[in-house]
C-alpha cells in the first residue's frame, strides 16, 4: 500500500504548490529562467509555423492516396499538391533512374527525409523514469523544433479535475492554459470525443493517432520527454505556439491538439519542444519541467 501511495504522490507532487515552493531552491539546476513570458521563445513563431508546414506537407504527400476525399473537395489544393508530387517524382527518377518514387515511407522515414532526424519512444536512460524520447537517426541542430506535446487543451475555467487524478501528463502553460497529454483512461476518451466533435465531413481538425502506437505525426511524443537531472542537463525546452487561423485546413489532421470547448473563439494552443544545443543520434531528450518567469 505504501508503494501505491508513493507512486500516486510522485505523479501528483508536481502540481502541489507547497511542494513546488519548497523544492525550487533545491533543484536550481533543473530550472529554466526567463525574464518575462514574452521572451520564452528560443525560435520565432514564424520558424515554428514553417517547420510544421514543411513536415505536415511531406506527410500529406507521402499519404496522398488516402487524401482523395479531401482533394476532391478542394480542386485548387489538389492542383498544388499534384504539382509538388510531379516535381518530386521527376527528381526521384533523375536520382535513381527507376520508378521507386511511388514507394510510401513510414512517418518516421518522412521525418528523417524532411528534417534530417527521427525520434522515437523507448526506455529512458534515467533509473525509474519509465519511457523517454530518443533521437534514433540523424542529427538535430540547436534551435530546431524536435517534438510536439499532444493532448486536449483546457482554458482556466474548464473542468479537468477528474482527468488530472493520478495523471502525470498535465502541462501548464505560462498563461494558465493546461494540456492533458495522457493517452489512457478518461483523458483518452475526452480527446477522442472532442476530436470527432470538431470533424468537418472528411476534414479532421486534429490527429488521434498519438493515442496509439502507430503515429501519423512522428513528432507527437513530447509528453514522454523526461525532466533533466543533475547528471543529465536539459537539451530541449518547451515553447508555446498558437496556431493561426490561416493554417491549411488539409494539414490540421496532423495537429496533435484539440480544444476542450469549441465554443470559445481563440487560437489552438500547441506546445513544441525546441533544442537548446546540437543533439546527436542515440541521445535522449531532456527538458526543464519548471520555467520560472521573473
Amino acid at each position: 500500500m505504501l508503494r501505491s501511495l508513493r507512486r500516486r504522490w510522485d505523479g501528483y507532487k508536481y502540481r502541489f504548490v507547497p511542494w513546488l515552493a519548497l523544492n525550487l531552491r533545491r533543484k536550481r539546476r533543473t530550472l529554466r529562467y526567463v525574464p518575462e513570458s514574452s521572451q520564452d521563445k528560443i525560435i520565432s513563431d514564424e520558424d515554428v509555423f514553417e517547420t510544421l508546414l514543411k513536415i505536415f506537407k511531406a506527410l500529406f504527400i507521402n499519404d496522398l492516396s488516402r487524401q482523395a476525399h479531401i482533394l476532391a473537395l478542394l480542386p485548387e489544393i489538389r492542383c498544388k499538391y499534384m504539382e509538388l508530387v510531379t516535381v518530386d517524382q521527376n527528381q526521384s527518377e533523375v536520382n535513381s533512374c527507376n520508378h521507386q518514387s511511388q514507394h510510401v515511407f513510414s512517418p518516421e522515414e518522412v521525418l528523417f527525409n524532411t528534417l534530417g532526424f527521427s525520434i522515437t519512444r523507448d526506455r529512458s536512460s534515467l533509473v525509474s523514469a519509465g519511457t523517454g524520447v530518443f533521437v534514433t537517426k540523424g542529427f538535430v541542430p540547436k534551435g530546431t523544433l524536435v517534438s510536439m506535446y499532444p493532448g486536449t487543451v483546457y482554458r482556466k475555467h474548464e473542468p479537468i479535475f477528474f482527468q488530472s487524478l493520478g495523471n502525470p501528463f498535465i502541462f501548464r502553460c505560462i498563461d494558465g492554459i493546461l494540456i492533458d497529454g495522457n493517452d489512457r483512461g478518461l483523458s483518452r476518451s475526452v480527446y477522442r470525443s472532442c476530436s470527432r466533435r470538431d470533424q468537418l465531413g472528411p476534414f479532421q481538425m486534429s490527429d488521434e493517432s498519438w493515442l496509439t502506437s502507430a503515429l501519423q505525426n512522428p513528432l507527437a511524443v513530447g509528453q514522454y520527454v523526461n525532466n533533466c537531472s543533475h547528471e543529465k542537463a536539459a537539451n530541449v525546452c518547451y515553447q508555446e505556439f498558437d496556431v493561426p487561423e490561416y493554417f491549411p485546413v488539409e494539414l490540421k489532421q496532423y495537429l496533435p491538439n484539440i480544444v476542450y470547448s469549441h465554443e470559445i473563439d481563440s487560437h489552438l494552443r500547441c506546445v513544441v519542444l525546441v533544442t537548446l544545443r546540437d543533439i546527436k543520434q542515440g541521445e535522449e531528450l531532456f527538458s526543464n519541467y519548471y520555467t520560472v518567469v521573473n
